[in-house]
């Protein structure tokens, strides 16, 4: 228990201090959901005509619409990048002593996922209070209760880019795959619009969007914001999380996973 413990402290500071030597990634999960919020949110405002709404809960402006959408957006960068850093530790040799160790192979993956993820919602939360200076402010108790909604959301896509990244031979292959993944996981969610506006474009998109995790993972995040549980968003984002972790572990494990194939 202590050797376990003492593996997690020195993962998520290897993590906490990468991370603070690349500000430019900082800023970057930063400008990219602003950039979104400022800019593009007048004319997907006008496009899709949501000044108010989904049946669920009344809307004052896209704007607050969105933000739940783009705090997930965080959170499913972020996880691709840090699964991005895993692959690159893999070339350099610094995974392969990691994984050396006496501890299991699936707490290392646990350790490593936990310390994204903290990260994750840490930059979540300064993009809130940027969101508040620009007047967009939510209840004290959605502040609160956003936080295990962005852990689970977090875990969920950070599983995700460690399944990936398993699959992933070379560096230079997981820009394409990052792409692949991170944009249809993104824009077939309800993270910019909601399913019932998808639904009246076409029922085959709403029938993909509904069936994308990210949806749900957005979906726990929004409802969280503002005080209230969604169980078909836990559920599914439970389940998805938990169900992504096995294929990563499964992934690199080197008697039966992708590690072994590939050497």
């Amino acid at each position: 228990m202590i050797a376990a413990l003492t593996a997690l402290r020195a993962i998520a500071t290897r993590e906490a201090l990468r991370f603070v030597g690349h500000r430019s990634r900082f800023v970057a999960a930063l400008v990219r959901p602003l950039l979104w919020l400022v800019v593009f949110a007048a004319g997907f405002r006008a496009a899709l005509g949501l000044s108010i709404t989904p049946p669920y809960q009344t809307y004052t402006t896209y704007e607050v619409y969105i933000v739940p959408g783009l705090c997930g957006m965080i959170l499913l960068f972020n996880g691709m990048q840090s699964s991005l850093s895993l692959v690159y530790d893999r070339e350099m040799g610094s995974m392969r002593l990691l994984l050396t160790s006496p501890l299991p192979r699936w707490w290392l993956l646990i350790c490593r996922l936990l310390a994204s993820t903290a990260i994750s919602i840490l930059q979540v939360y300064v993009f809130l209070g940027v969101t508040a200076l620009y007047g967009i402010r939510f209840s004290a108790t959605g502040y609160v209760t956003l936080l295990p909604a962005l852990l689970l959301a977090g875990i969920m896509l950070g599983a995700l880019g460690l399944a990936l990244s398993s699959t992933i031979k070379q560096l230079e292959n997981f820009a394409g795959v990052m792409n692949f993944v991170i944009f249809p996981m993104f824009f077939l969610s309800t993270a910019l619009y909601p399913l019932w506006k998808m639904a009246e474009s076409s029922e085959l998109l709403h029938d993909i969007c509904a069936a994308n995790p990210f949806t749900h993972a957005v979906e726990l995040i929004r409802f969280a914001l503002y005080g209230q549980f969604s169980a078909t968003a836990f559920l599914i984002t439970a389940l998805a999380a938990a169900g992504l972790l096995g294929l990563a572990c499964w992934g690199y494990d080197p008697a039966r996973g992708m590690i072994r194939r590939k050497s």
